[in-house]
């Protein structure tokens, strides 16, 4: 089934991308509220031992931070990371749905920089499955209904919460305020009906490693 924008979502050298552009399967949903793509966020694993190495490290970053945020159709049924290795090499890691061919997208995006030695792909496309396409949509209704205190991220340009899918299981993925809407969200998706499996790896804003 086409992707197509709906909502903004959320987005690790190990980086992760912030919200996004959120995809809707129903046609009526297509002129819903739109906003502006993820950012993608880090981890380190080796740290530069110069501050040359440091901030040319920062740029390269910035740089491919940039390139996956401009990437038309990543969204909140998306989860796209990264690690930048010293020697420029960068590794793409998450899953996506397709059509469209994200995985593809991404790596062509990050060639581009300068900087950037070689690209790992190691990014996963998810299965089409209709089932687990209408599990995407109930999820994301029930998370951020607009009765739900969760709605709040709706509103925003970049909703944090992004919502993995395959096979029948969900993951839920992203950065919230507390642990309050951390179990809210959890709870919210083990309501939806036809799930075998919800996995929580949200994080806390303020527990995040920096």
């Amino acid at each position: 089934m086409k992707k197509k924008k709906y909502l903004t979502a959320f987005a690790s050298v190990l980086f992760v991308l912030a919200p996004g552009e959120v995809r809707s399967t129903d046609a009526a949903r297509r002129q819903d509220q739109r906003g502006n793509q993820q950012r993608p966020q880090i981890q380190p694993q080796s740290p530069p031992r110069t501050e040359g190495q440091r901030r040319a490290q920062a740029a390269l970053i910035r740089e491919v931070r940039s390139a996956l945020a401009g990437l038309p159709y990543y969204d909140v049924f998306d989860w796209l990371e990264f690690e930048v290795r010293p020697d420029g090499t960068i590794v793409l890691r998450g899953q996506v749905v397709a059509p469209p061919d994200t995985k593809s997208a991404a790596e062509g995006a990050v060639k581009e920089i300068e900087g950037v030695s070689r690209v790992v792909n190691e990014i996963e496309t998810l299965p089409v499955s209709p089932n687990d396409e209408r599990l995407r949509v109930a999820l994301f209704r029930a998370i951020y209904n607009f009765d739900s205190p969760l709605f709040r991220y709706a509103t925003r340009a970049v909703p944090p919460i992004h919502i993995i899918v395959r096979n029948g299981r969900a993951t839920l993925k992203g950065v919230v305020a507390n642990e309050s809407d951390s179990t809210l969200a959890n709870i919210a998706a083990r309501g939806v009906s036809g799930l075998f499996e919800v996995k929580n790896e949200l994080q806390v804003e303020n527990a995040r490693p920096r």
